[in-house]
């Protein structure tokens, strides 16, 4: 036993990330959201008029996109991008330093390595999912602000004014009135993001040798996050769909009066299977760029800022 403790305190289970470390996860996961989330805004606000415009609903991306230029000329494209800027700027930084938090937390409570490795699904999908809920209360009143800008082009000029407006008018009642759906969104969205991702990783580091893996060069390795991101962006949308159309519908004022639980059961009663999935195949598009973009963002700040790489609980064989 005192060997042991000996060894564990000489060779730590995990690194010892410090409060600076921190702060470069938090930076490196603010800015590769922000990127992202803001140059999808166009595809985003098609998206979202998909579900929530009754005559766009079985319309394609282009042609809904068409549409809404036509309509209210290509600004109409950029609706919301003040609150999507600043919304992802602070979730995208809590999500991402908070799954390495919980990561490095739920790997040391395993007690050993091996543990880790054996219990490495529960490990990367508590850390996402404790990560995104405290990210989310961030998010969640500028995303209800974002969605009112979009569906109805006439409710505020901007961010500022736009959440003034729900502030005032709705205080923490409406600009929380989506937490619940929001948290049904998000979090499997990133638990397909962050887990579907290790394993990607995992698949690739597996098939290759220990010295070739210590050889990967930078970009290697930003292709290897970008393509692992592609694939989890799939996973990510699919898990996320029926409550992201839910937001939508909520936020937009759909559904009976009631708790929050039974107006998301009743509206997805409403919309039945085909209505919870409607705008899958742009979102499925639009979330691997996103995720794909995100990975690739933040390793390569990381890199750049000189941050310690994240911890690894892969299976080696």
């Amino acid at each position: 036993m005192a060997t042991q403790k000996k060894n564990t305190a000489t060779h730590p289970l995990t690194p010892p990330f410090t409060g600076k470390d921190y702060s470069i996860f938090f930076l490196a996961g603010a800015i590769c959201a922000t990127a992202t989330h803001g140059a999808a805004t166009p595809i985003d606000v098609v998206k979202t008029r998909i579900q929530i415009d009754p005559t766009l609903a079985r319309h394609s991306l282009l042609q809904a996109g068409t549409k809404i230029v036509a309509a209210e000329g290509p600004k109409g494209l950029l609706t919301g991008f003040g609150p999507t800027a600043v919304g992802y700027f602070v979730q995208g930084g809590a999500k991402f330093a908070g799954y390495e938090f919980w990561k490095k937390q739920f790997v040391e409570y395993a007690g050993s390595q091996d543990v880790a490795v054996k219990y490495r699904l529960p490990i990367y999908l508590g850390a996402a999912a404790v990560g995104e809920f405290f990210a989310d209360i961030l998010l969640t009143p500028l995303e209800a602000t974002r969605i009112r800008l979009v569906s109805d082009r006439k409710y505020a000029t901007g961010l500022l004014t736009g959440f003034s407006r729900l502030a005032r008018e709705g205080g923490l009642k409406d600009m929380y009135a989506g937490f619940l759906p929001i948290l049904c969104k998000q979090i499997p969205y990133a638990l397909g993001q962050f887990t579907v991702h290790e394993y990607c990783h995992e698949l690739v580091y597996r098939n290759i040798s220990e010295e070739r893996k210590k050889a990967l060069t930078q970009p290697e390795k930003t292709a290897i996050s970008l393509g692992s991101g592609i694939v989890a962006g799939f996973a990510a949308a699919i898990l996320s769909q029926p409550a992201d159309t839910l937001l939508s519908q909520i936020n937009k004022g759909h559904g009976p009066s009631g708790s929050m639980a039974s107006r998301l059961v009743a509206l997805a009663k409403e919309l039945g299977f085909r209505g919870l999935f409607s705008g899958l195949g742009p979102r499925m598009y639009m979330t691997a760029f996103l995720v794909a973009g995100q990975f690739g963002i933040y390793g390569e700040i990381k890199h750049a800022l000189h941050a310690p790489p994240g911890i690894e609980i892969h299976k080696e064989d």
